[in-house]
């Protein structure tokens, strides 16, 4: 019976060290949005003590100061998850194979981990598992250090374009701001490099946030920037020419189309649900008279219009049903500060989980987003793909 127990115990220490390992490849080298079950139950874990440090009611200005050092917080403590998790299972290992105390076993596994070595194991077995535990405690530590540079070098690329956006959008940015300052300037055919500019914006946005998922929750330099509702900006701006400017720029239709992929990607692997095949006319976030006004505010600005309101209205709703669900939520998700049409409608509506439960792109009944509702008939020029 006490060799029976000693190779279970053996057997579930290697299986904690494998799958400690498995979950930093997953998390920091795999070049893919798959989710580890350990870093995400820390982040959720952190991200409820976060909660009730923040309270139920708090203004923008206390959930943004309480949740700036949310995600820095989570991945150092998900680094001395993967610690903890090794330590205990080569100590169990240890304890298998050296007919040692616990404490022993502990203090033994302590020092290999740590490459302290103030511990040297005398029979083979127990040296050869120092050796690979010394060997995994320096594999993990370096691939948290080299994952810190990429993971700041995309957050400082992507903040470079929020930045930029201020100038463009205002502050909050807004989608029909950004057309009526560079109808102002005389230069609508401006916007031409923002759709190029923006469409690479967001298909770098979906390839970092979803391989570095830790990137959603790192805040702006500035406490009233963010990500996301900088792609709602940006994403209404092109519904906006896509669907109601006279003069149509189809590199608008491929800003929308790579924004809402990435924002639904992002969406899928933090379990967001959302219709991934939305009809033209399902309702969305944004009212007709919200949209009546930046109507007016367009035609005001002297750009030409489509003369059709309802027409306009229909196409707009067309193009911005494939994000409106996904990004209100995503700016919930954030606590994003406020921007119209995106966060000042989301906060107190949405609750969504941080711990994955499972793959969305596989549910029983869904389907793969690439599907676009489109805007609908008329003299628009995208319906369903």
């Amino acid at each position: 019976m006490v060799v029976v127990a000693r190779i279970v115990v053996f057997l579930a220490g290697a299986a904690l060290v494998v799958g400690t390992l498995g979950s930093a490849v997953r998390t920091v080298v795999l070049p893919r949005g798959v989710p580890a079950k350990l870093a995400s139950a820390v982040f959720a874990t952190v991200r409820r003590f976060f909660g009730l440090r923040l309270g139920r009611n708090a203004s923008y200005e206390r959930r943004d100061h309480v949740m700036a050092p949310y995600g820095p917080t989570s991945l150092l403590i998900l680094a001395l998850a993967w610690l903890t998790v090794a330590l205990a299972g080569y100590t169990a290992m240890s304890w298998a194979v050296g007919g040692r105390s616990l404490r022993d076993a502990f203090v033994t596994s302590g020092s290999s981990l740590l490459t302290l070595g103030f511990v040297r194991p005398e029979d083979l077995p127990s040296i050869a598992l120092a050796i690979t535990e010394a060997v995994v405690g320096l594999t993990l530590l370096a691939l948290l250090i080299t994952y810190l540079p990429s993971l700041y070098s995309a957050f400082s690329r992507r903040e470079a374009a929020v930045a930029r956006l201020e100038v463009r959008a205002g502050l909050p940015p807004f989608g029909a701001e950004m057309i009526e300052r560079y109808a102002r300037i005389g230069w609508l055919g401006g916007l031409e490099a923002i759709w190029d500019t923006w469409e690479g914006w967001f298909v770098e946005l979906e390839e970092t946030h979803t391989s570095f998922p830790a990137l959603v929750f790192f805040r702006s330099p500035q406490p009233d920037h963010s990500w996301i509702t900088a792609a709602g900006a940006v994403l209404d701006a092109a519904a906006l020419m896509s669907s109601t400017l006279e003069e149509n720029d189809p590199d608008a239709d491929l800003c929308l189309r790579a924004g809402y992929l990435a924002l639904r990607r992002i969406a899928d692997f933090f379990d967001v649900p959302y219709d991934r095949d939305p009809a033209p006319d399902d309702p969305i976030s944004v009212s007709r008279e919200e949209f009546d006004a930046a109507y007016d505010r367009l035609a005001a600005a002297g750009i030409g219009l489509e003369p059709d309101r309802d027409t306009a209205w229909r196409a707009f709703a067309g193009w911005r049903v494939n994000y409106d669900q996904v990004l209100i939520t995503l700016c919930a998700l954030v606590m994003a500060p406020y921007a119209p049409w995106s966060s000042d409608r989301s906060v107190s509506r949405f609750r969504v989980k941080v711990l994955r439960s499972r793959n969305v792109a596989t549910r029983p009944g869904g389907r793969l987003p690439g599907r676009s509702a489109g805007p609908p008939g008329g003299r628009l020029r995208r319906g369903k793909e």
